[in-house]
């Protein structure tokens, strides 16, 4: 399989100040974008700026705050945005394909196993799949995604990326915020996304995008869960973009160990409705985060939430952090009858098909 990039490309990136397409950008983009095709790669670009397009050529002075609003606004900004694309990239001699997607198309294994399959379509036939939200229909706010920074990364690690590349109008994650403080210093690697590093993200930069760093930050850690390396920096110069998948890019680095998800694994720790919560002890957290062991009634400390066998529940250790989610076999008036029983007890009080709270092939591990 060839080197696989994800791209993703920010509302801020492609617009003027006041709102409305810069064709002279999204020339730029396009034609970085098609020099990595040419070099062999293959491309999948995420991009925002539907709403930014559309709300003027609507009449609105400002980027509008209500959903409805948005929506028209998107309407009309969704199909100006893809005829740019499709004429940029045709000065490259590149195909742009539209898909359009949702948070549940992402919740439904099936809706998400086709849209899958239809880019890897694209794909093979040498075209550049172009991912937005499908704003006109959504039921929630327009930024659920974090300008589609969210999107990205769950697109990135769905196709089994090689690399996801955000671009955005900073240079990377900094120790303090560069405009304020002249003693900042980039951040070039990042390992691990822990805590402290979370709390450098700042707010957003642009009034015309709807991301800030956090999002972008929660992005990479997605990615790095799936098993994507991930960037975050700028690209405003020929050949930035391609400096950017080599390694030596204006921005932050963020790197995994991690091998790719299948998509059964992201589904369940991505996508997924949890429809419950239990509590374990400090003995079942480390036997789920530490040895790929199931969980057991004994490690239970308490549950919440009405679910059912088969569904998904969150886990949560006893400081309150998800530790990752699974397919629970128990009723959740089951599992309050036998919480913290060896498994002995638990057959002598209630009959369940299998003993394990949650095996280890439905689960998995979110908290490092």
């Amino acid at each position: 399989m060839n080197n696989r990039i994800v791209v993703k490309i920010g509302s801020s990136s492609l617009t003027s100040d006041e709102g409305g397409l810069n064709r002279s950008k999204l020339d730029f983009f396009a034609s970085e974008l098609s020099a990595l095709k040419q070099a062999g790669n293959e491309v999948v670009l995420v991009t925002s700026g539907a709403v930014a397009a559309g709300f003027r050529v609507l009449g609105f002075t400002s980027r509008p705050k209500l959903l409805h609003e948005k929506q028209a606004s998107a309407a009309v900004g969704q199909a100006l945005l893809m005829q740019a694309y499709q004429e940029s990239f045709g000065r490259t001699g590149h195909i742009a394909a539209q898909i359009l997607l949702t948070r549940a198309d992402f919740s439904n294994r099936r809706r998400i196993e086709s849209a899958m399959m239809t880019m890897e379509e694209l794909l093979r036939q040498g075209a550049i799949p172009i991912i937005n939200e499908n704003d006109t229909v959504a039921t929630e706010e327009l930024n659920k995604f974090g300008d589609n920074d969210m999107l990205s990364s769950l697109v990135a690690n769905l196709v089994k990326a090689s690399q996801l590349i955000i671009l955005t109008d900073t240079d990377g994650l900094y120790t303090a915020d560069p405009r304020f403080h002249q003693d900042a210093k980039r951040i070039e690697r990042v390992t691990e996304l822990s805590e402290e590093i979370m709390q450098l993200a700042g707010g957003s930069g642009s009034s015309v995008g709807t991301g800030g760093m956090r999002s972008k930050l929660e992005a990479a850690r997605i990615a790095m869960r799936g098993g994507v390396p991930a960037f975050v920096g700028r690209a405003v110069e020929p050949g930035d973009v391609k400096l950017a998948v080599d390694g030596v890019g204006k921005g932050t680095y963020f790197e995994t160990s991690n091998g790719n998800l299948p998509v059964k694994k992201q589904w369940l720790g991505f996508h997924s409705m949890p429809l419950g919560r239990i509590i374990v002890d400090e003995g079942a957290e480390l036997a789920l985060r530490n040895s790929g062991s199931s969980l057991l009634p004994a490690g239970v400390r308490q549950s919440e939430g009405d679910f059912h066998a088969g569904d998904v529940v969150e886990v949560i250790g006893l400081d309150g952090d998800t530790i990752g989610r699974g397919v629970v076999n128990y009723d959740a008036w089951q599992l309050k009858a036998v919480a913290g029983m060896n498994s002995d007890e638990v057959k002598q009080r209630i009959d369940v098909h299998r003993i394990e709270v949650i095996h280890r092939d439905e689960w998995i591990t979110l908290k490092a």
